[in-house]
């Protein structure tokens, strides 16, 4: 098997974006001379800035599912004339294949899923439970194994952006011209898939306040724009407690973000694509589950904690909570202060 010009369709979330990022190094590694393109949403390209294993992002933006398909054939019939050889998908959706199949690339690899399998030349059947590492990264990975494009699954224990150094320079410096005062306590309480997977903000709000005030630092808040309002009550509540907040929700790009979360002390977070981030960057990093299960969707490496109450129907992966929202309510602020104190003492 060899490929010179190679087409990635990437995911269409920021977390899946950064779990799926030992795979593309496995391709990179694979095919250390192919020209490697990679296809995203706008939303998740910024992910890619710094990866070396990559050589161009196209970004598009059309609308999802079965709409928008003048779009797409318009993005097909360019992507036809740069004569890609392999398309690599690794996002799971019909029209990632329909594209590619339209593009006219030769080998279209990627999972027999949303009715797509007679586009791909190279169907590849799902892992069943149990087959494979539960961790999402490994699903990615497995894609490749199951192709005949890598022999093994590399353990990859640890998932880790390029350039965190030079992003968190660049963060440091921004948060200066911002008059953000340093150290910055950095917390995300939102979360995109629904209000089960979010911690109680004003709990937040007073984890921020405390590692804040004992780190002689300021608290920054990020989100959606949709997520604004939520933030403002928590910048208020945080500033009447005499410590310096800035709502930054929906005035940042997620190239911004990357950049201000590198240059966090810590990051209180929900299970989430900001998450994802702050962790793949270093940055010590307390997550705090309940609907979501850690083992599959979690932060990896030694600087990120998962804090989590046990109780009988978590993880239920469910969007909204149908009872007491339990798994979150019977975790404290303290315990999530305790946690961020001893990572970065």
């Amino acid at each position: 098997m060899a490929f010179s010009k190679i087409l990635i369709r990437a995911t269409n979330w920021v977390g899946d974006a950064v779990m799926s990022l030992p795979a593309i190094r496995a391709i990179r590694e694979r095919f250390p001379e192919a020209h490697i393109t990679l296809l995203a949403r706008p939303w998740v390209a910024d992910v890619y800035a710094r990866e070396k294993s990559i050589d161009r992002v196209i970004r598009y933006d059309a609308a999802s599912g079965a709409r928008d398909w003048w779009t797409k054939w318009r993005l097909a019939r360019s992507l036809r004339t740069e004569k890609f050889d392999c398309a690599i998908l690794l996002q799971n959706a019909f029209e990632a294949a329909m594209i590619a199949w339209l593009a006219g690339i030769p080998r279209r690899i990627g999972y027999a899923r949303d009715g797509r399998g007679p586009l791909l030349t190279d169907r590849v059947p799902v892992p069943k439970t149990g087959e494979i590492p539960r961790h999402q990264r490994f699903y990615y990975l497995e894609l490749l194994r199951r192709a005949g494009i890598i022999d093994q699954i590399p353990s990859t224990p640890e998932i880790c952006l390029e350039g965190r150094d030079a992003a968190a320079g660049d963060g440091v410096s921004l948060f200066k011209h911002m008059s953000i005062t340093l150290p910055v306590v950095g917390v995300s309480p939102g979360a995109a898939y629904g209000s089960a997977k979010r911690w109680l903000p004003e709990r937040f709000a007073q984890a921020a306040v405390e590692v804040a005030r004992i780190r002689s630092g300021s608290v920054a808040l990020f989100g959606s724009a949709g997520e604004r309002p939520l933030c403002a009550d928590m910048a208020a509540a945080i500033e009447l407690e005499g410590i310096a907040a800035r709502n930054l929700a929906g005035e940042t790009t997620l190239g911004e973000f990357i950049v201000l979360a590198a240059a966090c002390c810590v990051f209180l977070t929900n299970d989430s694509g900001a998450m994802h981030i702050a962790s793949a960057l270093g940055v010590p990093t307390v997550a705090v589950f309940g609907a979501t299960d850690e083992t599959a969707t979690g932060p990896t490496g030694s600087h990120a904690r998962v804090i989590r109450q046990t109780v009988e129907c978590s993880p239920c992966l469910l969007r909204e909570c149908p009872i007491d929202h339990r798994c979150m309510t019977r975790i404290g602020a303290e315990h999530v202060t305790q946690v961020a104190l001893e990572l970065t003492h």
